[in-house]
């Protein structure tokens, strides 16, 4: 009886193993949503161009009139969006335009007033890392060609689009501050970064906002991107004149990504920072949260 007893239980043992193993969700099968990748458990430790591709193509948008992020609530209400103003067609442009002059090179953006805010509405082209020593070996023209920068302004890492060195408390090294150093003992509530004066670089709130203000994270894609250059006819409809282009992304490793657009916002997560990004065959765009030895683009927004 004992034997028989004995047997039982180990039979019971095994059957009960096999069951939890079989009802387990594996990692792999997990589908991240947006909110995901906001939080700070989305951040990767990996270089490598896969690593982002991986991120950006498991994202998953939820449709909904109310989105909530990690390090702030954000709510869109379906009477916010009825708001929302196409000023653009193919044929017709009815939007708001300004020019900022940039006194530091004398270069001149386009800007574009989107609700009661002004937006840049080219990439940042601006280089001078002898008036401004955070640019220093951080910021480059897409594949390395002089002729990218006209069109699709330069790339950056975190550290040089919050010009870290004015943070740096480390007299010696400071232009390590930001770029896998925190040297930063009291953030501020608006970092101008490498923005003209009167500029700033957006945070997180006001990159969910400005989101919300064009319609939501579901259409933000096609309402933003530009009307022609994007891979694979992946275009926008540039429906309020922002006009994102297929700036593309450098990778730590030297590499490029001509697939997307991305822009730093100034918000730091853990050893990451937050971005808005566009894909050429997503319809939608959202805030992810990115290395910062990535080199991404700048959009600016005023004061």
């Amino acid at each position: 009886m004992k034997k028989i007893f004995l047997l039982g239980l180990i039979s019971l043992f095994i059957w009960s193993c096999s069951d939890d193993s079989s009802n387990n969700t594996s990692d792999n099968d997990y589908d991240w949503d947006i909110d995901s990748f906001n939080s700070s458990s989305s951040i990767q430790s990996s270089s490598s161009q896969d690593s982002l591709n991986v991120e950006l193509s498991s994202a998953k948008v939820e449709s909904s009139s109310s989105v909530t992020n990690s390090s702030s609530s954000v709510t869109s209400s379906s009477s916010e969006k009825d708001d929302v103003i196409s000023c653009k067609t193919e044929t017709e442009d009815n939007c708001i335009y300004g020019t900022l002059l940039d006194e530091r090179d004398g270069k001149s953006y386009k800007t574009v007033k989107i609700k009661n805010t002004w937006w840049m509405a080219e990439n940042l082209n601006y280089a001078d890392s002898l008036k401004t020593p955070s640019l220093k070996g951080k910021s480059w023209r897409y594949d390395n060609s002089p002729d990218n920068c006209e069109k699709f302004g330069r790339l950056y890492t975190w550290a040089a689009a919050i010009d870290s060195v004015k943070f740096a408390t480390d007299d010696k090294n400071p232009q390590e501050c930001g770029d896998g150093r925190n040297c930063v003992q009291s953030w501020p509530d608006k970092v101008q970064g490498i923005c003209p004066d009167g500029w700033q670089l957006p945070d997180h709130d006001q990159l969910a906002n400005f989101i919300i203000d064009v319609g939501g994270y579901a259409t933000a894609g096609v309402t933003l991107k530009s009307q022609s250059g994007w891979y694979n006819d992946g275009n926008g409809s540039d429906a309020i004149g922002f006009n994102v282009l297929p700036s593309g992304i450098r990778f730590e490793n030297g590499s490029f990504d001509s697939l997307g657009a991305v822009f730093w916002g100034s918000t730091e997560v853990m050893s990451g920072a937050t971005t808005l990004y566009f894909y050429y065959d997503y319809e939608y765009a959202g805030l992810l949260d990115q290395e910062k030895s990535y080199a991404f683009s700048i959009r600016c927004v005023k004061d």
